[in-house]
């Protein structure tokens, strides 16, 4: 299988990229506009073997994925390539337009014109797998799961980019034929994460001895996904899903952020012990606009269908993820001097005055 991976060199991407090579009977390309958040170690990881090749390429420009496609025949697609941060959402939204919005019409688009010109043995198994996430959902309350019909409702320019591509995604199934199945995960976290997101914000923070964020009063809920295991269920549904379905993966994990800052303070205080607690960094800092409160996915789903279900426990998975930080140093240190240091994105105009 030619398999051609938009945002191969993401966190969840690289992961996927990984994953798929352990298949000796795929040869993969990897589309990536290599962004800040890209991870120039990890791509050099899975082309090492030959079997893959890297195409810094926009996945909005649409006579260079054109050019990608007709190169390399791709049998299929999986289409991760996003701006993912809310944050940084709420600071340059156009960003997340172009690429989740204008990116995901191109990939269409592209991946349709190429479909069509394929003869009847390939056409009947290509398929364009669209990775997206729970929080085009929005916000539940205190009970309750997403499900895979469960209505819209996206609040930051983020999610709502997302939800945006979900429905073009959809609708080019259902109006032109293309084979595409969808999937929406839920938070996830693990090696290679940029340190911008919660986890691993808070681990190399307690590493360097800095105060640990928390949102509001670190009441909001999300559901935790370990990486590799996201990776297997994203195989999954691409060698057994349902064209024209959508499934649902979570990691059944619901915690409230401030379980989570506390349980990495404990993990860091015993593989990295320092001269205090680190719970006695938390610092409570004004929340984010439309903070969503709560996550949790039904993954019944593609549990009963397609037989994935999560192999890592949440507890597992976070000790994996702070030993995994500790030892490379190298590499996150190097992004804090050069990219991000941890500095609070997403300032409402009124906090950021």
């Amino acid at each position: 299988m030619r398999l051609l991976v938009t945002g191969g060199a993401g966190f969840i991407g690289s992961a996927v990229c990984r994953r798929m090579l352990g298949d000796p009977n795929i040869s993969l390309i990897c589309l990536d506009k290599m962004t800040y958040a890209a991870i120039p170690e990890a791509v050099a990881e899975f082309t090492a073997g030959g079997r893959a090749v890297v195409e810094k390429v926009d996945v909005a420009d649409r006579a260079e994925v054109a050019r990608v496609f007709r190169a390399h025949r791709p049998d299929a697609v999986m289409h991760l390539a996003a701006e993912t941060h809310v944050d940084r959402s709420i600071d340059g939204p156009g960003a997340f337009v172009q690429t989740n919005i204008v990116g995901t019409y191109t990939m269409l688009e592209t991946a349709r014109e190429y479909w069509r010109g394929l003869d009847a043995s390939a056409r009947a198994v290509f398929r364009f797998h669209h990775i997206s996430t729970d929080e085009v959902y929005g916000s539940l309350g205190p009970t309750g799961k997403f499900a895979e019909g469960t209505r819209y409702d996206p609040v930051s320019p983020y999610s709502a980019s997302k939800a945006a591509a979900d429905h073009l995604a959809s609708a080019w199934h259902r109006t032109y034929g293309l084979p595409v199945v969808i999937s929406n995960c839920s938070n996830n976290y693990g090696p290679y994460q940029f340190p911008e997101k919660l986890i691993p914000l808070t681990i190399l923070n307690a590493l360097e001895g800095l105060p640990l964020p928390v949102y509001g009063k670190g009441e909001n809920v999300r559901d935790w996904l370990y990486v590799e295991d996201h990776a297997a269920a994203l195989e999954t549904v691409l060698r057994r899903g349902r064209i024209g379905e959508k499934y649902n993966v979570g990691g059944g994990a619901e915690r409230r952020n401030i379980e989570v800052v506390r349980a990495i303070c404990d993990l860091v205080d015993e593989l990295a012990p320092g001269p205090r607690p680190r719970r006695e960094l938390i610092a409570f800092v004004p929340d984010r606009p439309g903070h969503d409160l709560r996550y949790a996915i039904d993954a019944g789903k593609i549990q009963s269908e397609l037989g994935w279900t999560p192999s890592v426990s949440f507890e597992q998975g976070l000790r994996r993820t702070v030993q995994w930080y500790l030892d490379h140093a190298d590499w996150w240190r190097g992004i804090r001097a050069r990219l991000y240091r941890g500095e609070r994105l997403g300032l409402s105009p009124t906090d950021a005055a």
